[in-house]
């Protein structure tokens, strides 16, 4: 509910909330870590401002600063790119650089997967799947040597049938 008074700096410290699960507040620690990652997503001006009242782009960065402050092993994203403006795609990319753990990212920006990804999962034509070591311009070069020129060629993908055990 968009009415709710909840603020930025409130948003992003409830990513600390399962560190705190039998106390209902706050360690010093998780202030600090709160502050450290709106400061690199460049929010930490936004800390005291209803959520409510910032733009998409805005509001796109203190929900990612939510999910790292959490500390997560994995980061599920799904079109993370899509409606942000250029200096909200910089911060994204910037925090994933920087995250410890596994990203998975379901994207059609080739840019952005050119400048984050280290291995590539590709669903390609007749249900195949493919695991590439590398970003999506080493992955398209390796696709091109595979497939040749069929690799440039549109077609219909043809699924499997399905069958009961």
């Amino acid at each position: 509910d968009w009415n709710f008074p909840v603020t930025v700096q409130e948003v992003v410290m409830m990513g600390r909330t399962m560190d705190n699960r039998f106390f209902p507040w706050y360690r010093r620690q998780d202030r600090v870590l709160a502050a450290e990652m709106m400061e690199s997503l460049g929010i930490s001006g936004l800390a005291r401002r209803h959520i409510r009242e910032l733009s998409g782009g805005q509001q796109q960065r203190v929900f990612l600063a939510r999910a790292l402050v959490s500390s997560p092993r994995i980061l599920l994203l799904d079109e993370p790119t899509n409606d942000l403006d250029v200096n909200t795609m910089r911060a994204l990319e910037e925090a994933l650089l920087e995250f410890a753990g596994c990203a998975v990212i379901i994207t059609h920006d080739r840019w952005f997967l050119d400048r984050i990804a280290t291995h590539i999962l590709a669903f390609e034509g007749d249900s195949n799947v493919v695991f590439f070591d590398g970003n999506y311009t080493q992955y398209e070069a390796d696709r091109k040597a595979r497939l040749g020129e069929e690799a440039d060629q549109p077609h219909r993908i043809k699924y499997r049938q399905l069958t009961r055990e």
